[in-house]
């Protein structure tokens, strides 16, 4: 299994995640769906770099509307997939 920074992050209109990207990674851009398969197969795991260091995973979530991507909850802003710029 293969750890994936994640840099930016692709969002639809309603500001939901539809994609995963580091700029000159040969897997990048990563479309939810893929990502989601490869975090659930333990194929892959993604995670966002953020204070010099600390790494915050990325976990699939099983929500009303179906599986999405997101980031703990933690003491930081800088690790979410809301906030990345996007790609």
């Amino acid at each position: 299994m293969a750890d994936r920074e994640v840099k930016r992050s692709g969002k639809d209109r309603d500001g939901d995640i539809t994609k995963l990207c580091n700029s000159g990674q040969s897997w990048s851009p990563r479309m939810k769906r893929d990502a989601i398969n490869d975090i659930e197969s333990n194929t892959h795991s993604y995670f966002v770099r953020w204070n010099g260091g600390d790494r915050t995973a990325i976990r699939v979530v099983d929500g009303p509307s179906g599986k999405y991507l997101r980031t703990d909850r933690d003491s930081t802003s800088k690790n979410n997939l809301d906030d990345l710029p996007d790609c």
